[in-house]
């Protein structure tokens, strides 16, 4: 066993050696580290203009950040792997994509458990943060940079039919992205879940394929989703955020200068795109409503006691670590 063990530690050392060694020839001969990144999201998006305008800037001359946005270079919800596997520097990814392989950060993706930016900013300042960014290295070989908020989730939808209680989603096709994750929050505030990739959810509002959509108002006005609805319902049923993070490997490559950069600039970046993101949804309820949708708040309490009672009855929340819901609440 012991020798087994040195052995694996050995080799595991040495590859982290090997890869660093690389890096440094690399940027000895003067080429520069390629740091391929992807998103699902428009190029215009708050988040992906502060990778571009500011984390590119701020990490140094010796990188080469390479952004692939809607989806161009991967699908959505296959980011996960092809970092694993090396084949991509970077993602942003919600906390869904990591519970397929880590059901812990089902949690992180529950309704009305993360209240708003601030809430998420204290998440992960804390050891409730310093837990999940332990889980991501050791269980999925991944360095969380920094959390990315992107608006409070609100409901979109098609039709006139008001919206008070959960039981007035039944039968209404909701759309949301792969994952049990997803579709599980779909059901927990009452509507039926159907999966569809995030770019072509305006041809699927508009065919008929689904009824609504649920996503941070300026999400709605980038992708133009008001076009092809006509009500929003302020049900504020989960935070919207992914998680920056690179590969491990790549990650344990670097000096650590280039390790605190990197952290200091997603930090940075990410702060500016959140008071963004905080500003857009502030001045958007009266866009919406100047371009003729009915925008109006539901009884947001029974909203949040029918959610709660389905992730409390659901397997999903047995894998939730204990103790971790109180210390998210306590924050």
């Amino acid at each position: 066993m012991n020798s087994m063990w040195t052995r694996r530690t050995f080799l595991s050392g040495s590859g982290a050696l090997l890869a660093a060694a690389a890096a440094e020839g690399a940027q000895a001969a003067g080429e520069k580290i390629n740091l391929r990144f992807s998103d699902s999201t428009t190029a215009d998006a708050p988040r992906s203009l502060a990778l571009v305008q500011i984390f590119a800037k701020k990490i140094g001359d010796e990188f080469n950040f390479q952004p692939y946005f809607n989806s161009t270079l991967y699908k959505q919800g296959t980011e996960l792997v092809a970092v694993q596997r090396g084949n991509l520097e970077m993602a942003n990814m919600p906390p869904s994509d990591f519970a397929n392989q880590v059901p812990a950060f089902d949690i992180l993706g529950a309704a009305y458990v993360v209240r708003d930016a601030a809430h998420l900013d204290r998440i992960f300042k804390s050891e409730v943060g310093d837990t999940f960014r332990k889980l991501a290295r050791e269980k999925l070989g991944l360095v969380i940079l920094a959390p990315a908020y992107y608006g409070v989730r609100q409901l979109n939808l098609k039709g006139h039919k008001k919206i008070n209680t959960p039981q007035d989603l039944a039968g209404v096709k909701l759309r949301m992205p792969p994952g049990e994750s997803w579709q599980f929050l779909g059901r927990s505030i009452g509507a039926s879940p159907v999966t569809v990739a995030y770019s072509e959810t305006y041809v699927a509002l508009q065919t008929g394929v689904v009824d609504a959509q649920e996503n941070p108002l300026p999400n709605d006005k980038i992708m133009k989703f008001y076009e092809v609805t006509n009500q929003i319902v302020l049900t504020g049923h989960n935070v919207g955020f992914g998680l920056l993070v690179m590969g491990a490997k790549v990650f344990d490559s670097l000096t650590a200068d280039q390790q605190r950069r990197i952290i200091s600039a997603a930090q940075e970046s990410f702060a500016w795109s959140s008071a963004e993101y905080i500003k857009q949804e502030q001045e958007l309820i009266a866009f919406f409503k100047s371009v003729g949708l009915d925008v109006y708040t539901p009884d947001l309490k029974a909203f949040r006691t029918y959610a709660q009672q389905q992730y409390l009855q659901s397997p999903l929340s047995k894998s939730w670590p204990p103790g971790m819901l109180d210390k998210i609440n306590a924050l």
